[in-house]
């Protein structure tokens, strides 16, 4: 028991020797950018400013629904698929919500097959048929031109069914 207290006396004297002291670590300083030197030579520390995302035209990033802009139909056909309704509402959407003075002509092609004739009266049903589908998505029909160009404008110069599909299409061309 002496020992106990022995042991409680030199631990109360330590801790009431102890120094009161506080010490201050130096401030933390930003070294990742170097400051940008000034005409006198000296350094000017610039702020830091957070990246900003690059804004571009989603017309033309290929990551942005907006790059894709033909609509493909089955053969002797000028139904809009369900695959290419998402792409006709998305460029409404960008028509009515960004921009609201862009026009488009939408053009009808067809693939090989078929008369001259034949092929130019498809190729304008199926540009008449995505111009419908804008249209009861709101775009007026002023904003829209529908062209057909048959089998005059092919995609793909194949005569093989890969490129009959691949010319049975309608583009959205803006203006």
């Amino acid at each position: 028991m002496k020992k106990a207290a022995l042991y409680l006396a030199i631990a109360v004297t330590a801790a009431a020797c102890a120094s009161k002291e506080t010490k201050t670590e130096p401030p933390v300083v930003e070294r990742s950018i170097p400051p940008a030197p000034t005409a006198g030579g000296g350094s000017i520390a610039q702020p830091r400013v957070p990246p900003q995302p690059v804004m571009g035209n989603p017309l033309t990033d290929p990551n942005s629904p907006l790059s894709k802009r033909s609509v493909y139909f089955d053969f002797d056909s000028n139904a809009v698929k369900d695959d290419y309704r998402g792409l006709v509402q998305a460029h409404s959407r960008y028509m009515t919500n960004d921009k609201r003075d862009a026009r488009i002509r939408i053009e009808g092609n067809c693939d090989e097959r078929g008369s001259r004739e034949y092929n130019l009266a498809l190729g304008q049903r199926r540009a008449d048929a995505v111009q419908k589908r804008m249209a009861i998505l709101g775009i007026p029909a002023d904003r829209i031109e529908s062209v057909s160009y048959g089998k005059e404008k092919p995609k793909a110069t194949g005569h093989d069914e890969t490129s009959w599909s691949e010319n049975r299409r309608s583009d959205i061309v803006y203006r």
